[in-house]
């Protein structure tokens, strides 16, 4: 909800279910309150009540609009998406974990997806060594619908699915949508975005590719969304392809 007090505008969040606002406000109260992107500022949060205020950022979303795509966009969003990156710990079993979770997920799948990928995927998520890996901040949602535009400036909002991850996890939503066909935009947001791609880093890149590619159909098949779980198989299929 957006509300005005005191001569400013502010967003209100509350939810007496929802685990996104546990991890909004977590979000707010470590990284986000030093960040120098451009997010919305913690105002007040409750955690045992779920009520989180925030500073409302102006601007129209990106989605749907034609600035999503346009390459100065995904320049912006690259230089943004740096800034919020912040690193973290080392995690000795965060590959393991993300491996066996996605294998659980496998067995969800049966019956959702053809035997022929569930098989190449088990295969390619089996053949995965664990090993330590450097976390970082991320948004956990990169995407055109959680960015602002105004004035020519990129803002991003919604933190609920924050977390810390391998950095590359927050580039699959982009390169399985926008960035499929349109390899110009995917060129202006690694330009922006300022990172060279290690070996490891392209290791990480598919088994996150992988997790979230098998969990949107799982996912998406348990609220009924069809073309989101549709969206899924396609995910898989270009993974395994």
């Amino acid at each position: 909800m957006r509300v005005r007090a005191d001569g400013g505008d502010f967003i209100v969040k509350a939810s007496r279910t929802s685990h996104h606002i546990d991890r909004e406000i977590a979000a707010h109260r470590s990284f986000l309150s030093s960040s120098t992107a451009a997010v919305p500022r913690l105002v007040h949060a409750d955690v045992e009540a779920k009520i989180l205020v925030a500073t409302y950022l102006p601007g129209e979303l990106v989605e749907g609009t034609a600035a999503e795509w346009v390459t100065s966009t995904y320049r912006k969003a690259g230089q943004v998406l740096d800034a919020l990156l912040v690193p973290g710990e080392v995690s000795p079993d965060y590959v393991g974990n993300l491996r066996d979770r996605g294998l659980r997920s496998i067995t969800d799948a049966g019956g959702l997806v053809t035997a022929g990928h569930l098989d190449e995927l088990r295969k390619r998520l089996t053949n995965i060594a664990s090993r330590p890996v450097r976390l970082s901040f991320t948004h956990g949602d990169y995407h055109p619908r959680n960015w602002l535009l105004h004035d020519g400036d990129l803002a991003v909002i919604d933190f609920g699915r924050a977390d810390q991850r391998h950095w590359t996890s927050d580039l699959v939503r982009l390169q399985a949508q926008q960035f499929a066909a349109r390899p110009d935009l995917a060129a202006a947001f690694t330009t922006g975005l300022g990172r060279e791609f290690g070996e490891e880093d392209l290791e990480i890149l598919e088994l996150e590719w992988m997790y979230q590619a098998i969990t949107t159909v799982v996912w998406a098949h348990g609220i009924g969304d069809v073309p989101f779980e549709e969206h899924g198989r396609r995910m898989i299929a270009r993974i395994v392809n």
